[in-house]
């Protein structure tokens, strides 16, 4: 069966989607948690990284850890925009802890660059990571960015990328770049029905009404 393991990179989440000895590994944290995510990845043949979606938060680390762990990269056709340009999809937020994180989020994408990479597989909804080891499905969540992606690995849990987060409490995302967009997938998740949720930021919790 499968299990899921968090690997906290400061306030970002990577996660491990295993079965047996074979791992996709799912985000990739920044360039200071390499470290953490390798030694993590060590007793596993890790055949696909999947990145929820382009923010340089969780994809800043996918080029080298490609080359290292030797496996492709996957992610959705719609946020490749993203990687050279972290601003290219512009993002909105509400609320006074929401505008402060969204200010942040700024500061660091002006800053902070992907090292290039070309994705090798693009991933839609409903795609299965059976060819990969894993019995684990693509969920397609668009909102917080245009391709956000979602792994639901049935019992195990769902792991959902920036569509939810848990930073004050478990929510929706407090940012978006099309906010009727990530409604919808949040309310496609509370669809899921009893499943444990791990977020890209913050502690997993209980599946709930999200909307």
């Amino acid at each position: 069966m499968e299990q899921i393991q968090q690997i906290r990179c400061g306030n970002v989440n990577c996660f491990l989607l295993t079965e047996g000895d074979t791992g996709i590994l799912v985000d990739t944290g920044r360039t200071a948690h390499r470290g953490t995510i390798l030694a993590a990845c060590k007793p596993y043949r890790i055949s696909l990284i999947v990145l929820t979606h382009g923010h340089v938060d969780h994809a800043q680390n996918a080029a080298f850890l490609s080359q290292v762990l030797h496996c492709p990269v996957a992610m959705a056709e719609e946020d490749v925009d993203l990687l050279p340009e972290n601003l290219a999809q512009p993002l909105r937020s509400h609320g006074l802890f929401g505008k402060l994180l969204l200010s942040v989020s700024l500061r660091s994408m002006e800053r902070d660059l992907i090292e290039p990479f070309t994705p090798a597989v693009f991933l839609k909804d409903g795609d299965s990571l059976q060819d990969y080891g894993l019995h684990a499905t693509i969920l397609s969540l668009p909102g917080h960015t245009k391709g956000s992606i979602g792994v639901d690995a049935g019992e195990a849990g769902v792991i959902v990328g920036d569509a939810l987060m848990n930073f004050l409490s478990p929510t929706v995302s407090l940012l978006y770049h099309d906010e009727q967009s990530l409604l919808r997938s949040a309310q496609r998740l509370s669809a899921l029905g009893a499943r444990r949720v791990y977020f890209g930021h913050g502690k997993p919790a209980t599946n709930r009404p999200w909307v």
